[in-house]
């Protein structure tokens, strides 16, 4: 793997082929070429090359992609081939929602514990038997239960906060759900869900297609 920084929509768009190829490796299909690929799930055929190339040489001319090897090679360069731990801070709606999550069913995704600072709420578990602990032992749970990606649920006020104390932990993997800036050191990534951000974009689209019907 190249060692220089890819960009964020490169890697989404990798995540999109790897569901693209599982879906086609549990259909028996075992070859196929950028253009096969594009059509099949309305993809675009340049850029599936470009953002492969980033990585390697993965296809022969003329034959394609041998659809096994890319998968896995795709699993390997998204840090897939590997288990991953995640913790998530805030019992509530929110991170209960995430914990009971039946997408994670059959990946390398698994949630270990929440964290909560409500006795009501300690010492409980979920629905999955998931445990939900005392935030104030934080930083040994997470080096107990090997955990390597953090869920921000918590409130905006203390979410700063909070990361701060995952950071010093270790922690270099954030998920966060709380609608503000962050102040991250250098190596730690950050993914912030924004859910207003995308009803924004959703308000968006709908003022342009009545802009598009008002000029028909």
């Amino acid at each position: 793997m190249k060692a220089e920084k890819i960009s964020e929509l490169t890697i989404d768009r990798l995540s999109v082929y790897l569901r693209c190829l599982d879906f086609l490796i549990n259909n028996g299909v075992k070859q196929i070429s950028s253009q096969e690929l594009a059509s099949q799930f309305n993809l675009n055929s340049a850029q599936i090359r470009k953002d492969l190339a980033q990585f390697g040489e993965f296809g022969v001319r003329g034959v394609g992609y041998s659809v096994g090897k890319l998968r896995d090679c795709l699993r390997h360069i998204l840090g897939l081939d590997r288990p991953h731990k995640i913790g998530i801070i805030g019992a509530g709606n929110l991170g209960m929602a995430i914990a009971e999550y039946e997408g994670f069913f059959g990946t390398n995704y698994n949630v270990v514990a929440l964290f909560d600072i409500d006795p009501a709420k300690v010492n409980r578990t979920t629905k999955r038997g998931i445990p939900i602990l005392d935030v104030k032992r934080l930083a040994e749970e997470i080096q107990r239960l090997g955990i390597n990606i953090i869920v921000l649920g918590v409130p905006a006020s203390v979410a700063q906060s909070v990361l701060d104390q995952v950071v010093a932990v270790g922690i270099k993997a954030i998920l966060n759900f709380a609608p503000m800036q962050f102040y991250v050191p250098e190596g730690v990534t950050l993914k912030t869900v924004d859910l207003t951000v995308s009803f924004d974009s959703l308000s968006h689209s709908l003022v342009v297609n009545e802009l598009e019907v008002e000029i028909k």
